[in-house]
Parts: C-alpha cells; structure tokens; sequence
C-alpha cells in the first residue's frame, strides 16, 4: 500500500538533508539504494506541472527539490533520498526545455537549452536530442537531461530548431536535422521536411 503524506515536504524523507545538498550540486541519485516504500500521488503532467494529491505544486524550489532526486529505474520514475524510495507518475517527460540559446564554439553550433526546473542542459554527445512523432503534434524533440530523464522541448523552440536544420549524410540516407557541439541529431528523412 503506498505512502501517504499530509504534504508534498512530507511525502519523501530525508528532504532536509537535500535541500542543502541541492545547493552543493546534483545529488548522487545513482549510488543510492534505499528501500522501495512504494507510490505516492504525485505526478508530473506533460506541461511540465508537478502535482500532489490532484493540486499543483505552486512552490518553485520545492519542485526543483523533488526534481534534483528524480530517477528513472526501468519504466518507473522514483524519488530517492538515502533513505527511501518513492514511484511517481509522468504523462510525458519529467521536464520542460522553455528556452533555447544558440552559440558558435571552435566554429561550430552549441546549443543549449534551461528545463522548467532551471536545469541548463547543453546538447552533445552526452546529452542528445531525440525526435519522436506525436499522435497529434507532430514531430516532439526530447532532450535527455540525466540518466533516464528527458525533457519535452516546447512547441515554439521546436521552430527555433527546425530554423537551424540542414540535410545531411547518415549511413546511405540524407537527413534532415540540427548540429550541436560537433554531433548531428537527424529530425527526419530529407524527403519529409515538407510535412514539418
């Protein structure tokens, strides 16, 4: 049976500790494995809005505090402190690319993006940029953040990015796609960018 908490400070121990953490840098999510205490209702909607019990997290540092101890385990999505872990749920992707910013470096693109939690993410090898067809909108960019976790880039940057794309070689197929510290993302074949 999961865990419930009379607020959202409340439904992960442990929050104390990482607030000031937090402040410090990432938290090492990765190397903690704590007991599995099941899943609370909170859930990140696809604008990016965190919700618990049904009402919206109206609380900027508590959301980037819930979103600095984030994993992704498999298919679920959990919170972990080094004491306990929770499952939450995601509509889409746990975060929001809201702006975008283009610069040249040793003559090439760099673009870097600032996610909904002030996450400043800046595309490369690392952190790609993937192209999925939306059941109705079209073709949606992610940009993976850390680990598992992905962030939906807003439909106006989308624009801003298909402005930068070119066709390039991929294998035996011409692509159309964006460039960004010296690697290619392929949007689509070169024969679709008509229908973007």
């Amino acid at each position: 049976m999961a865990k419930r908490a009379k607020s959202p400070e409340g439904a992960i121990g442990g929050l104390g500790d990482l607030a000031a953490r937090r402040r410090q840098g990432p938290a090492p999510v990765h190397l903690w494995n704590p007991p599995d205490c099941g899943d609370i209702d909170m859930r990140i909607a696809a604008d990016g809005t965190w919700h618990y019990c049904g009402s919206p997290i109206g609380r900027a540092p508590l959301v980037q505090l819930f979103a600095s101890v984030l994993r992704k385990d498999g298919d679920r999505y959990v919170l972990v402190t080094p004491v306990e872990k929770v499952g939450v749920r995601v509509d889409d992707a746990p975060f929001l690319a809201v702006e975008m910013q283009v610069e040249t470096k040793d003559g090439e693109p760099v673009i870097t993006f600032r996610t909904n939690v002030d996450d400043f993410v800046t595309v490369d090898a690392e952190h790609r940029l993937r192209f999925e067809r939306g059941a109705a909108e079209g073709l949606k960019p992610y940009v993976r953040v850390r680990g598992g976790l992905w962030a939906l880039v807003k439909r106006a940057l989308f624009y801003d990015l298909a402005a930068l794309g070119a066709v390039e070689r991929v294998g035996d197929a011409l692509c159309f796609g964006v460039r960004s510290s010296g690697v290619f993302f392929p949007m689509c074949p070169a024969s679709e960018i008509e229908g973007l």
